[in-house]
């Protein structure tokens, strides 16, 4: 059954012109069968750049919607309709609204891990690798910070600048306790510990070394180390095994776990391409506007 699937999905992919964005937290054989996986942003530039007419985005909905903000004229298809993202959930325009109002000096910085709502109501968007730059590059000295406040203490530690700071967190990050970090360092002393900016500050003050999905990448692929602890969703560890062989990794925590990147299987990527659904659709108003905060992020050196 699965060979079968796989070769329905190549042909509806030529058919439809279509090319498969997996998450880098997303199941095995998902990132199997696309044609580019990465994290959210990197691979919403890659659907910008593909001469594809259809999008396929295995991940959560906001990743979908930043592929849509990105590429209006193509059709962004989202193939587990309930993949949300607690995170993005934890702000909505109407807070945001009263939030600006109490800071009205305050240039707002947003999370990419955020709707499309929120991105139109803000001065400029960032990454995980990229927040303390677009931070350190805004004008003023005042920061409101949203939604992410893990990632806003990680940034507020290392800018001048003053941070106001939202109050969410990604709720598989922030599950990670110091106390595992220090059990895993006495089980494997040797072994260098690399995690999210999104994890709780004393999981990140404990950490060998910090960074995006993609910096962590980077890292275990240049690292000397043949054993490596991991502080990220256990998506990760699959294309870690596929491009270091001859590494061992670890995931920090058994909590580490998004119940929401897990939703998308391969089933539900033919059932997308098959009925052209769920689609992925912003008002024009609002793409237009979140569309100048992510433009705004990308012009940062």
């Amino acid at each position: 059954m699965g060979k079968e699937v796989i070769e329905r999905i190549k042909e509806l992919k030529k058919e439809r012109n279509a090319v498969i964005l997996a998450h880098n937290y997303q199941i095995g054989e998902v990132q199997d069968v696309a044609d580019f996986v990465g994290d959210s942003f990197g691979l919403s530039r890659k659907a910008a750049e593909t001469d594809a007419d259809v999008i396929v985005f295995c991940g959560v909905k906001f990743m979908a919607e930043s592929a849509k903000i990105l590429s209006p004229e193509k059709t962004v298809l989202l193939p587990e309709k309930e993949a949300g993202c607690p995170l993005a959930s934890m702000v909505d325009v109407d807070g945001l609204k009263e939030m600006k109002k109490k800071y009205p000096g305050a240039t707002v910085v947003t999370y990419v891990n955020s709707t499309a709502a929120v991105k139109a109501e803000s001065d400029i968007c960032c990454t995980s690798s990229n927040a303390l730059k677009v931070v350190e590059s805004v004008p003023g000295n005042q920061v409101l910070f949203v939604p992410d406040k893990n990632l806003g203490q990680y940034v507020a530690r290392r800018t001048s600048k003053e941070v106001i700071i939202w109050d969410g967190y990604c709720t598989t990050h922030h599950r990670v306790d110091p106390e595992e970090v220090k059990e895993v360092k006495a089980a494997h002393p040797d072994a260098p510990i690399v995690v999210h900016p999104e994890c709780p500050p004393e999981v990140v003050e404990l950490a060998d070394h910090v960074d995006s999905t993609a910096g962590i990448l980077k890292y275990c692929r240049e690292s000397e180390a043949d054993t490596i602890i991991v502080g990220t969703e256990q998506g990760l560890i699959h294309r870690l095994n596929k491009e270091n062989p001859d590494k061992k990794f670890f995931v920090l925590s058994p909590k580490l776990i998004c119940p929401n990147m897990k939703k998308t299987n391969l089933d539900k990527v033919l059932k997308s391409l098959e009925k052209m659904e769920t689609r992925v659709e912003i008002p024009e108003n609002i793409r237009t506007r979140a569309y100048n905060a992510l433009k705004k992020m990308l012009e940062v050196k």
